[in-house]
């Protein structure tokens, strides 16, 4: 990535990235497993997340953001999922808004999940129209036993309408740590890249899920 003011640079992260999916880096964290919510049950998930720049030439904080997720089963295979953020880019910069949503779909039981979001950005001066993006995403998860469950999250961030916005690759490492079907505690650390171009994004994100509704 070429040098500029950091102040600029995270500017343009914010309105260009900020797309979720779940969502935008736009919001590039995920704070879930490849394990879906059951038909009929609801899974709740607020979070928090913080996103820093780092490259040879300079690095530091960008953002800040705060949101709630929330999943439902419409089939045994199936989710349907909806992401609202609220994201701080700080000084006198206005926060922006971002919704996502989409399908959720188990490939092997509790261990791997495929998940297509779709969002936009509005608020903060973004033009909601030119923020749309996908975020297709590839969830594999492994049970360590007891309460604890760890998931890789590999992800392609896909501009819908800005014409000349960069499509994006994310990579996100999670845990859950709790009584699965009760609640969890989701620590993760991710990585966003622009392929070709110098300079890594990072999130640090700490979520909580609850669980609703008679387990399978």
């Amino acid at each position: 990535m070429q040098a500029r003011p950091f102040a600029m640079l995270r500017t343009g992260f914010a309105l260009s990235v900020a797309i979720v999916v779940a969502g935008c880096a736009p919001v590039f964290s995920d704070l879930q497993s490849a394990k879906l919510a059951g038909t009929g049950r609801v899974e709740i998930t607020p979070g928090a997340s913080t996103v820093y720049f780092d490259s040879t030439d300079e690095s530091g904080h960008v953002q800040d953001h705060v949101g709630v997720q929330a999943a439902t089963g419409v089939h045994e295979r199936v989710d349907l999922r909806v992401r609202y953020e609220r994201i701080d880019v700080g000084g006198s910069e206005p926060g922006i808004n971002v919704v996502g949503f989409g399908p959720k779909v188990g490939l092997a039981k509790n261990r791997l999940a495929f998940a297509v979001p779709v969002g936009f950005a509005f608020g903060g001066g973004v033009d909601s129209g030119e923020s749309w993006e996908a975020q297709p995403t590839l969830l594999g998860t492994l049970s360590a036993g007891g309460h604890t469950e760890f998931t890789a999250a590999a992800k392609y961030l896909i501009p819908l309408s800005a014409e000349d916005a960069d499509n994006l690759v994310a990579l996100n490492l999670g845990m859950g740590i709790g009584p699965a079907g009760k609640w969890l505690i989701r620590p993760e650390v991710g990585f966003l890249w622009n392929p070709g171009e110098e300079g890594t994004f990072v999130q640090l994100s700490l979520g909580f899920t609850f669980f609703f509704g008679a387990e399978p």
